[in-house]
């Protein structure tokens, strides 16, 4: 959930930037989304074995009733994320592509699945290291929470969503990042403290 710059989205970039270009797409809750999720967990689980220490479907498409981006967002933990030699290759030949690494932000890294490459569906695949990532793991994870158990949180988020889809946006990072005040008001209700 960082927000970042231009120049940040290009350090942590693998490859070549990929504009977004075209309007964000918010669409009604697929009760389907659970199910590709779950073949998701399957195959990175026979992907990683053990190195897998916690699989989590995270995002919008996690929260049943929740108006989404057709993309499932999965938290990964391995025990060292930038030990990428333990879990890249095997993700690799699983399909899915690193495009993000973050080495200044919790080791945090994104490997994605996209329908434009042959994949079924949409994924964005987080990979953090429980000690390491912490901080973001809780925030995701009590994100995710107060969205499934507060109605009012989940409305107010969803009518953001739909308000910033109907603009432009030059990728989505930058989507995601006009999303972070209604976020960061609803993890203050949601963590301790």
């Amino acid at each position: 959930m960082a927000t970042l710059d231009d120049d940040e989205i290009a350090a942590a970039t693998v490859g070549e930037p990929q504009p977004y270009g075209v309007r964000v797409v918010v669409e009604e809750y697929n009760s389907a989304w659970p199910n590709w999720y779950g073949e998701e967990e399957t195959a990175i689980r026979a992907a990683l074995g053990d190195v897998a220490l916690r699989i989590e479907h995270t995002g919008s498409t996690s929260v049943p009733g929740l108006a989404a981006k057709a993309l499932i967002d999965i938290l990964l933990l391995v025990p060292e994320a930038a030990d990428e030699t333990a879990y890249l290759p095997a993700l690799e030949a699983a399909g899915y592509v690193l495009r993000v690494r973050q080495p200044g932000w919790y080791q945090h890294r994104c490997l994605v699945r996209r329908v434009d490459n042959g994949a079924p569906w949409d994924v964005n695949l987080h990979v953090l290291s429980p000690e390491s990532g912490a901080p973001e793991i809780e925030r995701i994870l009590a994100f995710r929470d107060r969205l499934h158990t507060h109605e009012d949180d989940r409305a107010s988020y969803e009518r953001v969503k739909r308000e910033l889809a109907q603009r432009e946006w030059q990728s989505v990072q930058h989507y995601a990042n006009a999303k972070s005040a209604v976020i960061e008001e609803i993890l203050g209700r949601a963590l301790p403290g």
